[in-house]
């Protein structure tokens, strides 16, 4: 899809239009309005807008780009946000709406939004991009223009930031290890091949010859400790500590006691095994349900329409693609281990070979559940942004 969001200056895009957020009164005041003004001229720009005369929220129309890179300015009036009740949303996708017809009748081959009314307007930012997305989306599901979302999102932007090094580290242990493992056929234990029947009996002995072997390459890599790490997970794993024996019987008495534990854990396994056959979209909701989260709550972080969750709801046998599935983990606020869990009821897996996947699951592990924040660090590494 020809859709991407970028963190730039609006008025610097090198587009055939641009959309400002304009005032119903041929004025301007702050903001991008200002901005817009000041870039392409502010007398020029006046005289065309008066022009233009009064204009009603949700209403826009065009005037040349004048000293802008931009050949055009469409001039979106964006509405003002109040509670939500005064037909607000529909005034927004309006906006959005009538820009992109407009832009497409005068020959535009690209145009760039800024996130309207959602800086002193004061409509909810999340909202205000889910409708965004849904507009251009639905825009483009028909036509063909390249979309830009001019966004710059300064809570996520500081976060990213503060995150980078962090980010950055793990990339390297995730990621790196990774490949090195897969090019030099280094820790080949072949863990998956051991039978239920050989985990007690497995031992430390047991990679004797493959320790040695490792031994071989210190000289090849500056650090090798991703290799210790990760056989001491797999001894770990395999060996459960010399895990104690527990004699089970005394709970199929009916004891109690000393094995309070093991039944708690039965019963989580008997929930557990009780949505063993959900479907993504049944699994999600007795996610949402379990942790006591809102529908408004879940569709707002993840930058879904209330439309199209609802959708979501009505379809058990809803099959989303996986970048929609990852938007959803977020808005959900999951664990790595039941985002892991949902993924697997669409088909999806998070790839450890993967740096978009690798990525996400820092912010997951991180409990940090913002797509902003999410795209910054993916923009930087060049890799596809979650939102467009």
């Amino acid at each position: 899809m020809p859709f991407k969001i970028v963190r730039n200056d609006l008025t610097k895009m090198q587009v055939d239009v641009i959309v400002n957020t304009a005032n119903e009164e041929p004025i301007y005041s702050f903001g991008t309005d200002t901005a817009v003004y000041k870039a392409a001229g502010e007398d020029e720009l006046l005289e065309e807008r008066r022009k233009i005369g009064h204009m009603e929220e949700g209403e826009v129309a065009i005037t040349p780009g004048f000293k802008l890179p931009a050949k055009y300015i469409i001039h979106a009036v964006s509405p003002l946000y109040i509670n939500g009740c005064y037909g607000e949303e529909e005034k927004l996708r309006s906006c959005y709406r009538k820009s992109l017809m407009l832009a497409y009748e005068n020959g535009c081959k690209s145009i760039a939004f800024p996130l309207i009314s959602t800086g002193a307007f004061g409509y909810p930012k999340e909202e205000g991009m889910g409708i965004a997305i849904d507009e251009i989306s639905r825009f483009l599901l028909h036509n063909n223009m390249m979309v830009y979302l001019v966004v710059f999102d300064e809570k996520a932007t500081r976060l990213a930031k503060r995150l980078q090094p962090e980010l950055d580290a793990y990339i390297d242990d995730h990621y790196v290890s990774e490949k090195k493992v897969e090019e030099y056929q280094i820790g080949n234990f072949e863990i998956d091949n051991i039978s239920d029947s050989d985990f007690l009996s497995f031992n430390f002995e047991d990679f004797a010859s493959d320790v040695e072997e490792l031994d071989e390459f210190d000289s090849d890599f500056e650090d090798i400790d991703y290799l210790d790490k990760e056989l001491e997970d797999v001894v770990c794993k395999h060996t459960a500590k010399e895990a104690p024996i527990v004699d089970k019987s005394h709970v199929f008495a009916g004891s109690v006691g000393s094995f309070d534990l093991f039944e708690v854990d039965d019963r989580a396994l008997k929930e557990r095994m009780k949505h063993m056959t959900d479907t993504f979209q049944e699994y999600l909701f007795y996610l949402i349900e379990l942790k006591g989260l809102s529908n408004p709550e879940v569709y707002t972080d993840a930058l879904i329409t209330k439309q199209t969750f609802s959708k979501i709801k009505k379809n058990p046998d809803y099959h989303p693609d996986k970048t929609t599935a990852l938007r959803l983990c977020i808005g959900a606020r999951l664990s790595l281990d039941e985002t892991k869990d949902l993924l697997a009821r669409a088909g999806y897996a998070l790839s450890p070979c993967d740096k978009r996947d690798i990525i996400f699951q820092f912010y997951i592990e991180n409990e940090v559940y913002d797509i902003y924040a999410i795209d910054i660090s993916l923009e930087k590494h060049g890799l596809p942004c979650f939102i467009g």
